[in-house]
């Protein structure tokens, strides 16, 4: 089922495919673990066997679900939202079957009055499938990119035929110097927060601010993060950075108007 969601960039949540597995440094504390890990504790069967215990710690350990009962749902939402598709897995995991995924672009299409954001660490595929999608205007694609060594993934998703592009740098690991934004409409910087989170360096952000800023890319700053991200906040230099894309930004602010 999707719900409300607390992510400063989004407004809900909705999950057809559950169960990750670890790719790269920036999974390492991922919070989607240890939500699945409680879920199931509670008893939800839609996320049981999807984690390990290692280290103390919950860790995905591969097993990919999809969710027939869900696939649908955003279809009975007469209001429009904006949505974040699979925050509990990867829509272009290699296990989610292409015929799956091509039944959540048909949902995605066919409710025009929702913004749909889809994230995800596997680029390859992402590119490498680009074409058996009909891309509508309000599937937004984005691509995590957590520290220089994943620049790569940027070109991937510049491939791709998605009409909003925007990459979610988080959680951010270290310093992302002279990235190429051409075609990229948004950019989302953030600091890990949560058990064991891992330093952010206030320069890192200023940098991507200032790239956004001179190439007129659309940037927000979602959190500095640590063990309580409430307290660390998510001002910088004096400000919040809050900007949407802009093909997109009139159309998201007059729908949320009408909401009210």
């Amino acid at each position: 089922m999707a719900t409300n969601s607390s992510i400063e960039w989004t407004e809900a949540t909705w999950n057809p495919v559950v169960g990750c597995s670890i790719i790269s440094p920036g999974c390492t504390n991922c919070y989607a673990m240890r939500m699945a890990h409680r879920l199931e504790a509670m008893g939800q069967a839609k996320y049981a066997g999807t984690t390990r215990i290692s280290g103390g710690r919950p860790k995905w350990n591969g097993t990919v679900r999809v969710d027939e009962a869900t696939v649908d749902l955003p279809r009975t939402w007469k209001t429009g939202r904006m949505i974040f598709v699979n925050s509990m897995s990867d829509l272009f995991h290699e296990e989610v079957p292409l015929s799956f995924m091509q039944r959540v672009f048909s949902t995605m299409r066919e409710t025009p009055q929702h913004t749909y954001q889809i994230l995800t660490k596997r680029a390859e595929r992402l590119e490498a499938l680009s074409h058996e999608f009909d891309w509508p205007e309000n599937v937004w694609m984005g691509v995590s990119v957590e520290n220089e060594d994943y620049l790569y993934r940027i070109d991937h998703l510049r491939h791709s035929g998605a009409c909003v592009k925007f990459l979610s740098l988080e959680p951010l690991l270290g310093p992302l110097y002279g990235m190429n934004l051409t075609s990229i409409d948004w950019v989302i910087a953030g600091g890990e927060s949560g058990p064991n989170a891992r330093s952010l360096n206030p320069e890192w952000v200023r940098d991507i601010r200032d790239q956004c800023v001179a190439d007129d890319v659309a940037f927000h700053f979602k959190q500095w993060g640590g063990v309580n991200k409430k307290k660390t906040g998510r001002m910088l230099d004096g400000r919040t950075w809050d900007e949407l894309p802009k093909p997109k930004a009139s159309i998201i602010g007059a729908r949320l108007e009408n909401t009210f």
